[in-house]
């Protein structure tokens, strides 16, 4: 479903919810029952917050100069074995 506005002389704007590809171009006003246009207009895009954005620019920028990793990372302080996994066989 999409989201279509119409333009009605006498009552304003109002939005109509139909399929995708099946608006016409004049619809009935819900309130006075005249013929309304449809209004063409630029969509509802959201802007993205700060940190997405940065996130999007680092992933970008890994595209094209990835960061060179020498080895595994290290581990910091001692994490503890739960007791069932420490008895599991090793390969």
């Amino acid at each position: 479903m999409a989201t279509y506005e119409y333009s009605c002389h006498r009552c304003g704007d109002f939005d109509v919810r139909l399929p995708i590809g099946t608006a016409p171009v004049e619809y009935v006003c819900p309130d006075c029952a005249a013929v309304a246009r449809r209004v063409y207009s630029s969509p509802a895009l959201s802007v993205p917050s700060k940190l997405l954005k940065g996130l999007h620019e680092q992933e970008e920028q890994s595209r094209e100069s990835p960061s060179v990793v020498s080895g595994p990372p290290t581990q910091c302080g001692s994490a503890s074995v739960h007791p069932a996994i420490a008895s599991l066989p090793r390969p």
